[in-house]
């Protein structure tokens, strides 16, 4: 009886923790979600089920919306980590959650879905961090001062990035094939998310360093591995990886003393911001970008019009303090 209870118990453990894998293969396959998403629902996903089994609930028909209320409680308060979550962490967990849950109902395998009312947490409104034109120039006069393969390999992606807006992922998952830098007007074809496929152009700068980069660096670079047909390699020819390019970007930044002020998403904040500051309209800017919906890329007209108050504040008379006022 005992072994039957433990078999039993074992076996809805793995049912539970099967159901997450089923979940994000759908995710992947069915929704073309990217791998960064598929691994944080996953990760998300594991460490919710996981909680479910330690307090003895072994099916999601089991679970109710009050229980879910109080894991992202505790979530929130640090009780199941140790340190408090984000407000972030916790509306991609909640997130992850609602999926699951929803996907069990739709497959069938439970009858109703308790996380249908699950709200978000409330998060506040942070605006994008852009360069200033002078930094981004300074950056990418500190990738370009190295000339070793891996630092004509980092310039170009530096150069890239500010000339394309790509995010990092998209960079870093781009073939030869996807270049087109001969053509009048040189281009790149880039899968942002969900694999949607859009086609930017490239300016004179980035065409010269990727070329570069194809002539002096690549092929040392391949040499080195196995044929990888990526085009940013690393030191051993195989894929550069995501946190490899971010090591790039941070190796630049120390270089130029602007490593407090950059980010992964640096370069792509300042290309969309510089653009828009230079007359480009929003519609244009989220076609460059890759948006879904227009509202995610109005969030840099905030970052311009949030300059624009600065400079403002500092220059016009009417806008400084009463006491410089009187004095004058």
């Amino acid at each position: 009886m005992l072994i039957f209870v433990f078999l039993g118990y074992s076996g809805t453990m793995m049912a539970l923790e099967t159901l997450v894998n089923e979940w994000v293969d759908y995710l992947r396959v069915e929704k073309g979600a990217s791998t960064h998403t598929v691994s944080s629902y996953r990760r998300d996903a594991l460490r919710y089920v996981r909680d479910l089994q330690e307090r003895g609930i072994r099916s999601l028909a089991e679970v109710s919306a009050r229980g879910i209320e109080d894991y992202t409680m505790r979530l929130a308060s640090g009780e199941l980590t140790g340190h408090a979550a984000a407000t972030a962490s916790v509306a991609r967990a909640q997130a992850a959650i609602r999926g699951l849950h929803k996907y069990a109902l739709t497959e069938g395998f439970v009858g109703v879905n308790p996380a249908v009312h699950l709200h978000a947490p409330r998060q506040g409104r942070h605006l994008p961090k852009a360069l200033t034109v002078d930094e981004v120039g300074r950056l990418l006069d500190a990738a370009h001062a190295d000339d070793s393969v891996i630092g004509i390999r980092d310039c170009a992606l530096l150069e890239l990035l500010y000339a394309t807006g790509a995010r990092v992922s998209e960079a870093v998952s781009l073939c030869a094939d996807d270049f087109d830098l001969d053509a009048e007007v040189p281009v790149v074809r880039l899968f942002g998310k969900g694999r949607k496929e859009r086609i930017v152009p490239v300016g004179s700068f980035a065409v010269e360093a990727l070329g570069a980069y194809r002539v002096r660096a690549r092929p040392a670079l391949a040499a080195r591995g196995r044929g990888a047909t990526a085009f940013f390699l690393n030191s051993r020819g195989a894929p550069l990886s995501r946190q490899s390019a971010w090591t790039a970007i941070r190796r630049a930044a120390q270089a130029a003393q602007l490593e407090d002020k950059v980010s992964p998403h640096t370069m792509r904040h300042s290309f969309a911001t510089h653009l828009l500051e230079g007359g480009a309209s929003v519609r244009e800017v989220q076609e460059l970008l890759g948006h879904a919906s227009v509202s995610t890329t109005q969030i840099y007209t905030a970052v311009t019009a949030a300059a624009l108050r600065e400079v403002f504040t500092v220059s016009h008379p009417r806008a400084r303090g009463t006491d410089e006022i009187a004095q004058r």
